[in-house]
Formats: C-alpha cells, sequence, structure tokens
C-alpha cells in the first residue's frame, strides 16, 4: 500500500465485490484487514462495490475519512517542507 513518497495516496485497484479494508495500520496483509485491529478499538471499513473500481487510501495518517484519502497530505506536506532559508532572501 505504501507509495514511494509515503504522503501521497495509494490507488488500490479492486474488483466488484465485497473488500474489507485495514483502518487500523496494524494488517501484515497491505491494504486489507487480516484482524491485527482485535483489541485496538478500531474496526476494518467494508467496501462493497457492484463494479470494479480505483479507491485512494491515505498512507500520511492525516485523513477523517479512513483509509480514504481526503486530501489532508497537501496541508501536512506544507508543514513537513518550510521554504528553505535561502528563499527569505531573494
Amino acid at each position: 500500500m505504501s507509495d514511494t513518497n509515503d504522503s501521497h495516496p495509494a490507488a488500490l485497484n479492486l474488483e466488484a465485490g465485497t473488500h474489507a479494508l485495514c483502518t487500523c495500520g496494524l494488517s501484515q496483509n497491505g491494504a486489507f484487514c487480516d484482524g491485527s485491529h482485535q483489541g485496538s478499538g478500531k474496526a476494518p471499513h467494508i467496501l462493497k462495490l457492484d463494479t470494479a473500481k480505483t479507491v485512494y487510501l491515505c498512507n500520511c495518517g492525516g485523513t477523517g475519512n479512513s483509509p480514504f484519502c481526503d486530501g489532508s497530505h497537501t496541508k501536512l506536506t506544507a508543514a513537513r517542507n518550510p521554504r528553505p532559508w535561502w528563499t527569505f532572501w531573494g
């Protein structure tokens, strides 16, 4: 599920059907739930698709719509990458 840049969302191509997506970050099965959340107070996100679809999963941890990306990484990336000191002096 990891991208080369962990602050960007990971695209996941899913076939039609029911999928249990990890929301706890503990799964050893990538984006899919493997039951590792037991005792964490979290539960998998059950996604039912009538047709194949690409979904974008959060990699930054800032989403308000877990496990899906909501664009929060754009705000986190700016905070993590402040302007270099030399740009202040032109």
